[in-house]
């Protein structure tokens, strides 16, 4: 009887424990992991906005973040090229870090010349943007992503 109860008392032990254990596992609310959609981008000027582009025509782009894996791609019914790229990533509160590994031929002719995508990250729990930033550190110009999944 004492090795029943131990028993039933173990097994309360191990079930309480994965359950604690399995709810520090979830991921943050304010997380990259997940289906993004391009929403907009944004030009900058002395950093302020100076420009909204809108995707028009049919225009989409989705980036999927997964397990420190990125990949995307995008589709314009105006733009004959085919545009994607799969690769790794990482991110800070406040950066986001990008190596493409392969890609469309057009991407990877980008590839030959940037090694390495670096943004501003402004990430909010179903939004954000990334940033690029001159060699002042002022923004360029933006891209804003609404979660999606």
């Amino acid at each position: 009887m004492k090795k029943l109860i131990g028993l039933g008392f173990l097994m309360l032990i191990l079930i309480s424990s994965t359950e604690f254990t399995s709810s520090k596992l979830q991921t943050n609310a304010n997380s990259l992991e997940g289906t993004w959609e391009l929403v907009n981008r944004f030009n900058y000027d002395q950093g302020n906005v100076t420009d909204t582009l809108l995707n028009i025509n049919g225009y989409r782009q989705i980036k999927i973040f997964s397990k420190g894996k990125v990949m995307w791609t995008r589709h314009s019914p105006d733009d004959p090229s085919e545009w994607f790229g799969y690769g790794s990533y990482t991110n800070t509160e406040n950066e986001l870090e990008e190596r493409l590994e392969y890609g469309s031929a057009t991407m990877m002719s980008i590839q030959d010349t940037v090694q390495v995508f670096k943004f501003e990250l402004h990430l909010y729990k179903d939004a954000y943007s990334q940033i690029s930033l001159d060699e002042n550190g002022s923004p360029t110009s933006s891209e804003n992503y609404k979660r999606i999944d």
